[in-house]
């Protein structure tokens, strides 16, 4: 029996202040439940992550969340329901707007794979530790 533990969507956002909307990859493995990797595709066809929390991104649907390189907020923009998300580095700062209801239905989706408050039993807690310490030696 095959299984599905990832799920990924697709969606345009609009990045502030420019006309055209691009690309971001919304992705969701239940090998790493906490988190969603939010991706980014540039100009040259390249893919730019982030790992961002799960919760934060569940969170930001009904309010403002995150501190920190991440915030995200609900927002009603010329009439759309969407969700900003301010992005911040070392090397600068970018605000994205992706839509509400389609964000929504990615966290739902995710949620099919593993409920919120299941996390931690889909991980060894044990072999995590040992893979961040392994190095440490």
């Amino acid at each position: 029996m095959d299984t599905v533990d990832t799920v990924s969507q697709d969606m345009f956002t609009v990045l502030h202040g420019q006309p055209a909307p691009v690309v971001t990859r919304w992705s969701y493995s239940a090998t790493d439940p906490f988190a969603v990797i939010l991706a980014v595709r540039t100009r040259a066809d390249r893919w730019v992550e982030w790992l961002v929390a799960r919760d934060l991104v569940r969170e930001a649907l009904d309010e403002a969340a995150g501190e920190g390189d991440i915030r995200m907020s609900p927002q009603v923009v010329q009439g759309y329901d969407i969700v900003e998300i301010e992005i911040r580095s070392t090397d600068g700062r970018a605000v994205l707007e992706v839509d509400r209801d389609l964000l929504r239905h990615f966290v739902e989706t995710t949620a099919e794979l593993v409920a919120f408050g299941d996390e931690g039993g889909r991980m060894d807690l044990d072999v995590e530790i040992a893979k961040l310490t392994a190095g440490a030696e």
